[in-house]
């Protein structure tokens, strides 16, 4: 059974953007293919390889995009606080042992940047996240062994 792509509202608005410029590419680069299609005595001009190959991956991520759009769900902003536990969307403030805080939201894989602190449900600090409340610990294995978290704040 196929699992419903979970996304936030932020998420599925950057998706949107993205899927816009893709086809916006993709326009341009058939458009280009056109242009120096003029293949000469030796075969296929190396631009023209080039293009295509970039075609076939601007294709590939619209494919990507739009099967995340043929079944999906938008997270509901606060569903965080009304259930008291972390769930996908949740902003965490996290305290590490070293007396570090961190803080992340729980976004599902297609949305993940890890950059920008939005990590994936499906990482280990996410799954060991998911589910749990306010004042409890989180042990993480990492390269560099175990980590204890305390998570000092649900958003």
């Amino acid at each position: 059974m196929k699992h419903k792509n979970l996304l936030t509202q932020e998420g599925y608005n950057l998706l949107v953007i993205e899927l816009s410029d893709l086809k916006k590419k993709q326009d341009h680069l058939v458009s280009q293919i056109e242009d120096v299609a003029q293949p000469d005595e030796s075969g296929e001009d190396g631009l023209v390889t080039q293009l295509k190959e970039e075609l076939e991956v601007v294709n590939e991520k619209i494919d990507n995009i739009e099967n995340v759009f043929e079944d999906f769900q938008i997270i509901a902003d606060g569903e965080c606080n009304s259930l008291n536990e972390i769930q996908l969307g949740c902003t965490v403030k996290i305290k590490l042992s070293n007396d570090g805080e961190k803080k992340f939201t729980i976004v599902s894989h297609l949305e993940a940047d890890p950059l920008t602190n939005r990590i994936s449900d499906q990482s280990p600090l996410g799954k060991a996240l998911i589910g749990k409340k306010l004042n409890d610990e989180v042990e993480v294995t990492a390269p560099v062994g175990k980590i204890i978290y305390k998570i000092v704040s649900i958003n």
